[in-house]
């Protein structure tokens, strides 16, 4: 599971997982919660936390909700029950379901500007609505582009405040290829203001100027990440 707090990501993996994706890392500070208290102070660059308990993610996420923290870049979370302390995380938030789709043309990638950064095409599901059908409702809705839909590329966690309730988003990915953009079009009324198809290096260029978890939607699809569902 990856979550992203205000547009920090937060991995979390069991100890048998992360025996094999962490072996490079290289982490600016090494946490065993066993041995030392989590504190504030201790969240700088880039964090690995072995050991965590379920209580030491709820300190974590509070300090997380609550707290700037200008110098902090990402979190390793490793934890025994990985179960038990995602459906501890679910718990604090209310839970939206959304959808959204990586488009391809002729080795080309759609991207959408929305509200003065580079986005992905995306929206909530609608009431029993499926996130495939969704995801392709929702890209010819913002797009106008139809498209049919390829094969599954990642999940998203990712939190915000809504009306002063903490709103944890999940968000369903896939890869789609365009069957038709003839009728392309921003929706003007969901703050698109301009849509592209972009080669790779485009598309990286494109990103700086938008979300980290966009960011990790993009090198899922091109196979640099690894989905952390």
């Amino acid at each position: 599971m990856i979550i992203f707090i205000k547009d920090r990501p937060v991995r979390i993996l069991d100890e048998t997982t992360a025996k094999t994706r962490l072996i490079n890392l290289a982490p600016d500070k090494v946490i065993d919660a066993r041995l030392e208290m989590l504190k504030v102070a201790s969240l700088r660059g880039n964090v690995l936390i072995l050991n965590a308990s379920p209580i030491t993610t709820e300190k974590l996420f509070h300090f997380l909700n609550n707290f700037d923290l200008p110098d902090l870049q990402s979190i390793y979370l490793v934890v025994k029950e990985k179960e038990v302390v995602e459906k501890q995380i679910k718990k604090m938030y209310a839970v939206i379901k959304a959808a959204g789709g990586i488009v391809t043309k002729d080795e080309k990638l759609l991207l959408i500007h929305r509200r003065g950064v580079w986005d992905l095409p995306k929206g909530k599901l609608d009431n029993n609505e499926k996130s495939k059908k969704a995801a392709l409702r929702e890209v010819e809705e913002e797009t106008g582009v139809r498209a049919e839909l390829m094969e599954k590329v990642c999940t998203t966690w990712h939190t915000y405040s809504q009306g002063g309730e903490l709103v944890l988003k999940r968000t369903r990915w896939y890869w789609m290829r365009s069957l038709d953009d003839s009728r392309m079009l921003p929706q003007l009324e969901e703050q698109i203001d301009r849509l592209d198809w972009m080669t790779e290096a485009e598309v990286r260029t494109a990103l700086l100027n938008s979300f980290s978890s966009i960011r990790y939607v993009v090198n899922c699809f091109l196979r640099q990440e690894i989905d952390m569902e």
